[in-house]
């Protein structure tokens, strides 16, 4: 009688055994959500993984100009006399951050708080004097002096 009680114990306990190793398969295959970025005009809001990061380490030198380069997936609608709001999650903050527009920095220190407000109408002007109707402005991450995340938006001007 104490054989069969022992060999049901033993089944349950590789049982377990079996589900949590299949289960930590499944997590070790999922790959790690990147921080996301979010702009708000407004009441309109848009958030975004990263177009390029490397989990907090830099990204590689040769794929930067490529991750600059890449199209924003959210677009946002202003006027020239709204406030767009930036935001980053803590750890972004904490390492530091800068705003591209264009794929050409647009400051020089890094920012290390988790939310800024900059008008709008700063950002469809070019260095030449010419306004645009749209912008592409990129959140960038750096550590140090190296980058380790680039998200990307569109600014849209309303008509």
């Amino acid at each position: 009688m104490t054989v069969a009680f022992s060999s049901g114990k033993r089944r349950r306990a590789v049982a377990a055994l079996g589900a949590v190793s299949a289960g930590l398969l499944v997590l070790s295959a999922c790959d790690k959500p990147t921080p996301l970025a979010t702009v708000t005009v407004g009441t309109n809001s848009v958030s975004t993984e990263a177009a390029c990061y490397n989990d907090g380490d830099p990204i590689k030198e040769s794929l930067i100009q490529g991750c600059l380069n890449k199209k924003a997936g959210q677009a946002v609608e202003v006027s020239a006399d709204d406030r767009v709001r930036f935001g980053v999650e803590p750890e972004v903050a904490e390492n530091g951050w800068t705003l591209f527009i264009g794929g050409q920095q647009a400051e020089q220190e890094p920012y290390h708080k988790t939310y800024r407000s900059i008008p709008a109408s700063a950002f469809f002007s070019s260095q030449t004097g010419e306004t645009t109707n749209t912008a592409q402005v990129s959140i960038v991450e750096t550590t140090g002096q190296r980058l380790t995340g680039i998200w990307h938006f569109t600014l849209k001007k309303e008509s």
